[in-house]
């Protein structure tokens, strides 16, 4: 039996109507065109559909089980053109996200609960890039935009500038570091680096400034949240290296203390890495665009 989408429709249809001739004017077709293409499903499954002489007219037994099909299916299959519809408007779509950047957690939630409203339609996730290959990933459309400030020449990705930051020494005000203008590599030889529970690699600190100088500090404390490295920092239990932006966002204590990273300073810019084909979907314009306004109130902190 080779049952379609327009015999179930039938069925439903004059189901509702109660009849033929109703359910043939709603399905803008003729009554004579109805019947055939009744008879017809009749003929294939070798038993009738309708209890012919009931007013209204009635399914039969095997009649019902065709229209609970209907009722099953037809959902799902509208539920699917919409959202291909959806998508071919770009009202729809996914939008899983991988930050490689600890401290930017922060920065963009913000940016999604502005997005969420403009995008209800729009799946949103957001999976921390750095417990696994981000930019693997994307290629692979396992994610659809990841935040790195390490971008790579990947033909089929555009990496979209977000904004600069200063990465900075953090210390209690009364720790000996406090009172220089600016720390270099050799300062933090018997120091505890309190960091975010990321491979060193990863870090600022490391890959811009302890490694190639070849120093290691005395001890390394790993903490999951900002706010707690900034308590431990000022009670004096470690120091920490962190983006300026989210040293100025995060004011839990004033007993801490701000300083550059060598003489020129390290500055670091982020990007959001994105597949070349997805750059004109309107929500993901829309996303880097509320990305940008948060970078440039961060900015302007």
């Amino acid at each position: 039996m080779h049952i379609e989408f327009r015999h179930l429709r039938t069925i439903q249809a004059i189901h509702e109507a109660g009849g033929l001739a109703r359910a043939a004017e709603q399905m803008n077709i003729t009554q004579s065109a109805l019947s055939h293409q009744v008879k017809g499903l009749e003929d294939q499954a070798g038993v009738e559909l309708f209890v012919r002489r009931s007013k209204p007219l009635k399914l039969s037994p095997a009649g019902q089980r065709l229209l609970k099909l209907a009722e099953q299916v037809l959902p799902q299959v509208q539920a699917l053109q919409d959202e291909f519809s959806g998508l071919r408007a770009g009202s729809t779509g996914r939008m899983h996200i991988a930050i490689e950047c600890h401290a930017c957690f922060e920065w963009l939630f913000p940016v999604l609960e502005k997005f969420r409203h403009s995008w209800p339609d729009v799946d949103v996730d957001i999976r921390p890039g750095l417990a696994f290959d981000a930019l693997p990933a994307l290629l692979r459309e396992e994610v659809d935009l990841v935040v790195s400030s390490d971008p790579e020449d990947l033909p089929g990705v555009e990496f979209v500038e977000l904004f600069d930051y200063e990465a900075v020494f953090v210390a209690a005000r009364q720790h000996p570091l406090a009172a220089k203008p600016f720390v270099e590599a050799q300062d933090f030889r018997g120091e505890t680096l309190i960091t975010y529970p990321v491979d060193k690699n990863r870090l600022d600190v490391f890959s811009q400034l302890l490694i190639p100088a070849k120093v290691e500090p005395a001890a390394i404390r790993q903490v999951e949240l900002t706010a707690v490295i900034l308590l431990l920092v000022a009670s004096n239990r470690g120091v920490s290296v962190l983006p300026d932006w989210v040293v100025r966002e995060v004011k839990y204590s004033s007993d801490y203390v701000t300083r550059p990273l060598t003489k020129d300073g390290i500055t670091r810019r982020l990007y959001a890495a994105v597949r070349t084909d997805d750059l004109g979907k309107p929500y993901m314009e829309q996303l880097l665009a509320l990305a940008g306004e948060e970078a440039r109130k961060l900015q302007a902190a």
